[in-house]
């Protein structure tokens, strides 16, 4: 910092304290300036906030909203311009119900609905899908841009314009002890941060129309995706209404016991189909040591996962695979991150990517 400029901040700093403790008061601004910036401050503040309640709207879900901001991280480290998506929820639900529905078989009336759900489901996580481009594309960027651009100009223009205030204030005061040009000099420097100010709170006020352009493009795109919503369960409640139509119509079966054995206690050739009790004495114990192999119900299965989705390796360690590959879990790293091995290979891979069928050891 130069001389000249270490002396402004002391000049700041002195009328500053000077208004603060001994009540001076300093320059005001006009009436039209100060009804413009209340403007601009609660629109700044409505923008801030109604975007960070769309994003709450979107993925209500705080966790879910924490791991997209990781992957949307990680993918401009990596240098993508689209993030990787995060799967619906409506998605995870409907590849559980069409997963043990298949496991049913179709013969089974309960798995075939699960099917039939399942299917939607999925497809509703595809609608949902392209909510989330839509809301992204056509109104919360263009509200960040408003908010990483033209707040931050109004506030950079406002700061400015308090700081060469003071300074002005200060040198005003001190009239005849500080030259006539430098007091003028500051004078015309306080009134051109005015102008800026002004100027920049003026331009975010009069794009009020594009705002509500963004405003009503968020709203039809809440509408379409309500509307194929609706057009999806609608199918699905129709499906499961005959489902429910045939099952009451076929005739219920009733069960049946199956004749229990007869037991004939006797002697092995006047048993009649019966046990006999020769099958059931002891076998005779050997004198020798014997070995018995461990059963292979008893051994623990080993820690596993299901591929929901690709997963494309881009850096040196990450694992790839493709959606339905078996993956052995060797460790978690964290959260957001496992280790793994698949056919010989070893590697990172995300966990959203993944299922897990048989956890980790704690």
């Amino acid at each position: 910092m130069s001389v000249a400029g270490f002396k402004k901040q002391i000049y700041k700093a002195t009328q500053l304290m000077s208004e603060k403790v001994g009540g001076a008061e300093g320059t005001k601004l006009d009436e039209d300036f100060k009804d413009l910036e209340r403007k601009a401050d609660i629109t700044s503040k409505a923008v801030v906030e109604v975007l960070n309640k769309t994003s709450e709207y979107i993925q209500p879900n705080p966790a879910t909203r924490a791991k997209l901001s990781m992957l949307s991280t990680v993918s401009k480290i990596r240098g993508q311009v689209n993030s990787p998506g995060y799967p619906q929820a409506e998605g995870l639900l409907g590849e559980c119900m069409t997963k043990y529905g298949h496991e049913m078989g179709e013969n089974s009336n309960f798995g075939g609905a699960l099917i039939d759900a399942g299917e939607s489901m999925k497809r509703l996580a595809e609608v949902k899908d392209a909510l989330d481009i839509d809301v992204k594309q056509n109104f919360i960027d263009p509200l960040q841009g408003i908010a990483e651009k033209d707040i931050k100009d109004i506030q950079f223009h406002l700061k400015k314009l308090e700081g060469r205030r003071l300074d002005y204030d200060y040198k005003k005061k001190r009239q005849g002890k500080i030259q006539d040009e430098e007091i003028r000099q500051a004078l015309e420097k306080f009134h051109e941060s005015k102008e800026l100010a002004e100027r920049s709170m003026y331009n975010l006020l009069e794009t009020d129309v594009e705002q509500v352009s963004q405003l009503s493009s968020f709203v039809e795109s809440l509408l379409q995706y309500h509307r194929q919503a609706t057009q999806i369960m609608e199918e699905l409640s129709d499906k499961l209404r005959e489902r429910v139509n045939d099952a009451q119509s076929r005739p219920r079966q009733e069960y049946t016991p199956k004749p229990k054995p007869a037991f004939d206690f006797g002697e092995v050739e006047h048993s009649n189909g019966g046990y006999s009790s020769s099958a059931s004495s002891p076998p005779a114990y050997s004198s020798g040591p014997s070995f018995q192999r461990p059963s292979i119900k008893n051994r623990r299965p080993e820690p596993c996962c299901k591929a929901m989705y690709d997963f494309e390796p881009e850096n040196d360690g990450e694992l790839g695979f493709q959606e339905g590959d078996i993956i052995k879990l060797v460790s978690q790293i964290d959260e957001n991150w496992y280790e793994g091995s698949l056919r010989g290979k070893s590697g990172y891979f995300p966990t959203n990517y993944v299922e897990v069928m048989v956890p980790l050891p704690h």
